[in-house]
């Protein structure tokens, strides 16, 4: 058993590309792999959001998608490094359920890469859990991930949320399930530690931004000033918006993410 959970935090070898971890390190993941992480890249994207899109109609005349635009979407901007696919979505996987919580720095660090230079925060809050999921993982993620970025960037990290009410995993569920399953499942602790403030609100992955925006509109309603949101990776959901526009007759398309 010990020998299995040590196996597990530190491998003999990159779980990406499988070569011998020559060097001891308490990141259990090559140099070569975490440096070769792919930025997301799309020709067209909400420019609160982020959103990638298959084209310019789904934007008004100020580049908004309608969320954005119709005030459905509770954060003033969302920000992410790369797709849930590929490395990247391994490298999570192994952070959130391997138990590789030494990945927050250098994961952390791609958060740094996702965010405009140009932002200016007053504090960074990660997304809760409930209690009893941080008790059987053993940690937050997304407050491992706060953290670095908050000392990365010399502003406060506050837990200023929390998560009240156990909700199911979220994972496979459509957005209307999501979004009723997250009602009433987060409060602001103490409101006066965000009144006024720009807020950086961290989660490691934006699906459909159901737990974002529940978790913005608690801050918000608590008096926030301004909500921004960044993730690690965000689901690209294109290729699906692609296929159900492809005529039946069409002839077979091949996506390919943009990434660089």
């Amino acid at each position: 058993m010990a020998g299995n959970l040590l196996g597990t935090l530190l491998p003999d070898s990159c779980p990406l590309c499988f070569h011998s971890l020559d060097n001891f390190s308490r990141i259990p993941v090559c140099p070569r792999c975490l440096d070769s992480l792919a930025a997301a890249q799309s020709e067209y994207a909400c420019a609160a959001c982020h959103i990638p899109l298959l084209n310019g109609a789904a934007l008004n005349e100020d580049g908004l998608c309608l969320m954005c635009s119709t005030g459905a979407s509770r954060f003033d901007g969302a920000y992410y490094f790369g797709f849930h696919e590929g490395e990247l979505r391994l490298l999570i996987q192994l952070f959130k359920y391997r138990g590789m919580a030494s990945l927050a720095g250098p994961l952390s660090r791609l958060l740094l890469r996702a965010l405009p230079e140009s932002g200016s925060y007053d504090a960074v809050v990660p997304v809760p859990l409930h209690w009893r999921r941080r008790f059987a993982r053993g940690y937050n993620q997304s407050a491992l991930l706060a953290g670095e970025l908050a000392r990365a960037m010399s502003v406060p990290m506050r837990e200023a949320l929390g998560r009240v009410r156990a909700t199911p995993a979220q994972s496979g569920l459509t957005g209307a399930v999501r979004r009723r399953n997250l009602r009433g499942a987060f409060a602001v602790r103490r409101p006066a530690d965000v009144v006024g403030m720009r807020l950086l609100l961290v989660d490691d992955v934006l699906t459909t931004g159901a737990t974002l925006n529940a978790c913005a509109k608690e801050l918000k309603s608590a008096g926030a000033r301004h909500i921004t949101a960044v993730t690690l990776a965000r689901a690209d959901r294109r290729p699906f918006f692609r296929s159900i526009q492809e005529p039946a007759t069409s002839p077979h398309y091949s996506y390919s993410k943009g990434a660089s």
